[in-house]
């Protein structure tokens, strides 16, 4: 049996060996069926029967794929911040407010540097009440009153410019005529001395100082003014830039300071805003302490003024309130409002001086004269809502004149329009504060 077991299997084998398969199935039978004829031959069978070998063969199917590992989620780095480097930055200077200028010597404000040597004029204005209002006062950077006679007072505008724009360049006036005192004042600021006639006291002061000097009576000026016809001679002569520019080209007059010139104020230059409307009353400076500022009334010496009046004489009083919100006095006279025709603008004055000083008449006519040539004095200087006693000194020969605080040192003024009394000192009584 076993032998035809074998033979079946060598003969699958010749056949191809039939497969893996087969061949173990075969083996398996023929040790199953080995094992149970080898039991009945026991028992008397010819073949006894091979174990039966069971073979369990997994049944074939496709490999269930294992699971791919979830991936790893890589992180997402941070995004590295770029850093722009901050540029250096430059600071933009910022500009000199005041370069290319420099201090009026007449206001202390700050103009054109180019302007600066421009030769001022100094001219003489009617002012009495027929007269009344004035053409061009507005414009004067210092404006001068003093007694003439019979009472009246008459005016002189110092300018350092007439605006080629503005009113005054037509219409100046009007112009009246001289007084020796004012022509040694004009010659304090070697100024352009203009008048409409004059005293001969005048006219000899003006020899003697060799003043240059522009009227409509003879020589270069007489062609340069005008007269108003709506208006009483002789109140209606005037002025325009165009004559006056005529007149000093003719004669020949130089037209800026002389080297050696002075200045005949010093002002503060901290307080000045080149940004500020309004025109001179708006800037401030302590009084006492030369800061910016209000004065500080606590100070010696100073008095609270806010109205100013000056008893000139029975026919005129001229007065000044001071207005704390522009910081400047408004002018009054002959009860009302002191205005410039040319723009109907109130005058108005950062600064107010009043020089004491010895007057008396010098003839039977009533003319005045007074102790101004070589000489000295006392006075005020009143300015942002007080005043303080000052002293003054002129030497008429070196063409020099100066104001001084109480301790000696030279006076130093607000930038700004000033106005100037030079006040007898018989009428000091006629002074009166508020």
């Amino acid at each position: 049996m076993q032998k035809r077991i074998q033979k079946r299997i060598a003969k699958k084998q010749s056949r191809g060996r039939g497969g893996v398969l087969a061949l173990l199935l075969l083996s398996l039978f023929c040790l199953t069926g080995c094992g149970k004829n080898a039991s009945e031959s026991q028992t008397g069978s010819e073949i006894s029967p091979e174990p039966t070998i069971t073979v369990t063969v997994a049944p074939t199917s496709e490999a269930t794929p294992s699971p791919s590992p979830a991936p790893t989620a890589t992180p997402t780095p941070e995004p590295t911040a770029t850093v722009t480097p901050t540029p250096t930055v430059t600071p933009t200077p910022t500009p000199d407010p005041y370069l290319g200028k420099k201090q009026s010597r007449l206001t202390g404000e700050w103009i054109p540097e180019e302007t600066i040597e421009k030769r001022p004029y100094a001219v003489m204005l009617n002012n009495v009440k027929l007269a009344s209002p004035q053409s061009g006062t507005e414009d004067a950077d210092i404006l001068y009153e003093i007694l003439t006679e019979g009472g009246i007072t008459r005016l002189m505008g110092i300018y350092s410019e007439i605006p080629a724009d503005a009113g005054t360049a037509e219409r100046l006036g009007s112009v009246r005529s001289a007084r020796h005192y004012f022509v040694s004042i004009a010659d304090e600021y070697d100024a352009i001395f203009i008048h409409y006639g004059e005293t001969t006291y005048a006219t000899k002061k003006i020899k003697k100082l060799g003043i240059d000097h522009i009227t409509g009576m003879y020589g270069a000026g007489v062609s340069s003014f005008y007269r108003d016809n709506t208006i009483k001679a002789p109140h209606n002569a005037f002025a325009s830039l165009e004559g006056i520019e005529k007149a000093v080209k003719k004669a020949g007059f130089r037209t800026e300071y002389e080297e050696d010139y002075e200045s005949h104020f010093t002002f503060y230059k901290e307080d000045t805003d080149l940004t500020a409307t309004g025109g001179a009353c708006e800037e401030t400076t302590d009084l006492a302490a030369g800061n910016t500022g209000e004065a500080n009334l606590t100070e010696p010496g100073l008095t609270s003024v806010n109205k100013l009046t000056l008893g000139f004489s029975k026919y005129t009083s001229p007065y000044f309130v001071y207005d704390a919100n522009q910081k400047c006095y408004l002018r009054y006279q002959f009860g009302e409002p002191h205005v410039d025709y040319n723009t109907g603008n109130q005058l108005a004055y950062k600064n107010i001086v009043i020089q004491l000083v010895k007057e008396w008449n010098i003839d039977d006519n009533g003319y005045q004269t007074m102790d101004i040539e070589e000489a000295e004095g006392s006075g005020y200087y009143i300015t942002n809502g007080s005043m303080v006693p000052i002293t003054w000194k002129k030497s008429e020969s070196k063409r020099w004149m100066r104001y001084y605080a109480e301790n000696g040192e030279e006076l130093v003024l607000n930038p700004g329009k000033t106005y100037i009394a030079v006040y007898p000192t018989y009428r000091t009584d006629y002074i009166t504060t508020e």
